[in-house]
């Protein structure tokens, strides 16, 4: 439909007490992105113009705005003073004519095609004043919407305002609304704060346009969970696992195998290719992108990372990185930012990478830390090694060359290069250059005193075992 209407106004100043947090309940995450985040998303393809009245927590939610919706004007509402308060003061700080949507700023799960549906009854009905309405099985807390014997709105009755009757009404508002804007401002102010909160509800506006002989309806969704709000952590979870699922199945639809669905996380901004194959337990983050055979999990936590086609993770958590294809990751391994593995590269069990890049075909297969370095192509790190990358002031790079066999549990004391097809000795603490086809070997010589265990540990199963061999305490076999 392109851009329906004129302006947008999103509500964001409320307090959120019942989070109990120190964070703008509209700045919590959901799947990678704010929840005012996924409302401006929905609502931005249809409004020429967008407004978020902003109050409580301004500063972090105004700087959040530059971020994710810079063109968007905002108005600063210092004191809370209802729904009807706040479009007042939205409407006082624009010139827009035509039709304004108001959405509430804390519903994540509101779809854009949701929106254009909306918007296309409100024209087709010739509405002066819409409302989007739902059927909640559990309706407690929201405005109910009151109709008369022919099914037309006549009022929106907030919770604390209902009678026993009113309560029983399963149909509720969901904040998302159509306004001719000439109309909202003439009745907006009209609005009195006579209701048990003391506010001016913008629900009231409603009634208002209806008995000014204006067309108001109610046009109710097909979906109720898309105009789900969020109050507290619960309903943050609920609204969580609802964006998951909802991720989850278009992914399947496209062709992602996701073993298990209801422990697999994927944020919005996430890309996954076809015949990609997600084991439960996994959580996909941030702009991280899989290519077509890859292989995720099981517990596996991605962020930011790109994943090339063939390539596997497993039980293993990898940030800010670059996998190649065909390499391995895992289990239990620790990928930390700036790693780069090549093609058919491999890092194996209880291995940590920081600031890496390790050539194709090359090997860490475990117990190894390797930190700011460059490794060739066909290399293996034995067992154990350390890439000693910290002086306690700076840290250093280390240079490993091709086809190189560094053997088990070195140190590589950085700054320090190990040549093409050179090897170490294992157990060295390298501190010196390797040439190419060279063996640093750098221990010391290994010296056997004999008789010792049975002079100073008599008494002990060891003597007993050693004196069955034939030791004995000076020292030479019997």
């Amino acid at each position: 439909m392109g851009k329906a209407v004129d302006l947008a106004i999103v509500l964001a100043a409320g307090e959120g007490t019942r989070m109990k947090s120190s964070l703008a309940k509209v700045l919590h995450p959901i799947a990678g992105k704010s929840v005012i985040h996924h409302v401006i998303d929905a609502v931005a393809p249809v409004a020429q113009s967008l407004n978020v009245v902003v109050g409580a927590h301004r500063e972090e939610v105004e700087s959040h705005l530059s971020s994710i919706a810079p063109s968007a004007s905002k108005t600063f509402q210092a004191e809370r003073k209802g729904t009807g308060h706040a479009v007042q003061l939205a409407l006082a700080d624009t010139k827009a004519e035509g039709v304004v949507l108001i959405v509430a700023g804390d519903t994540p799960l509101l779809r854009t095609s949701t929106l254009n549906e909306f918007i296309e009854a409100h024209v087709e009905l010739e509405s002066v004043a819409s409302v989007l309405t739902a059927v909640l099985p559990d309706p407690f807390g929201y405005g109910r919407i009151v109709r008369d014997d022919l099914g037309a709105i006549v009022s929106i009755v907030e919770e604390r305002d209902a009678d026993d009757d009113q309560k029983q009404i399963d149909e509720i508002n969901t904040g998302v609304y159509l306004f001719d804007i000439a109309a909202l401002r003439s009745a907006s102010q009209k609005l009195t704060a006579d209701n048990s909160q003391g506010e001016l509800y913008l629900t009231d506006v409603i009634s208002l346009i209806k008995n000014s002989a204006q067309v108001a309806v109610a046009i109710q969704s097909n979906d109720f969970t898309e105009t789900l709000g969020i109050n507290d952590r619960s309903q943050l979870a609920e609204c969580a696992a609802i964006m998951r699922d909802r991720i989850n199945d278009e992914y399947m639809r496209a062709g992602v195998t996701i073993i298990d669905p209801m422990t697999t996380w994927i944020d919005s901004g996430v890309s996954i290719s076809p015949d990609v194959t997600i084991y439960p337990g996994s959580a996909i983050h941030g702009s991280t992108r899989i290519e077509s055979g890859a292989v995720i999990g099981p517990r596996s936590t991605l962020v930011n990372v790109e994943v090339e086609a063939g390539a596997s993770i497993i039980e293993s958590r990898v940030t800010d990185s670059h996998i190649g294809a065909d390499a391995a990751v895992g289990p239990f391994a620790f990928i930390r930012p700036g790693t780069r593995l090549a093609a058919k590269a491999k890092v194996g069990a209880f291995v940590e990478t920081k600031n890496a890049s390790i050539g194709e075909g090359s090997k860490v297969p475990h117990l190894s830390y390797v930190g700011d370095a460059t490794i060739g192509e066909g290399t293996n790190i034995g067992a154990a090694t350390i890439f000693v990358n910290y002086d306690g002031v700076e840290k250093h790079h280390t240079t490993v060359g091709s086809h190189v066999r560094v053997g088990s549990d070195t140190m590589l004391v950085a700054p320090v290069t190990i040549g093409d097809g050179a090897y170490t000795a294992a157990g060295s603490v390298i501190t010196e250059d390797v040439p190419a086809g060279a063996i640093g070997v750098a221990r010391g010589k290994q010296r056997n005193v004999l008789g010792w265990v049975l002079r100073r540990r008599s008494g002990t199963k060891s003597a007993e075992v050693a004196r069955d061999a034939g030791a004995n305490e000076l020292g030479f076999q019997e």
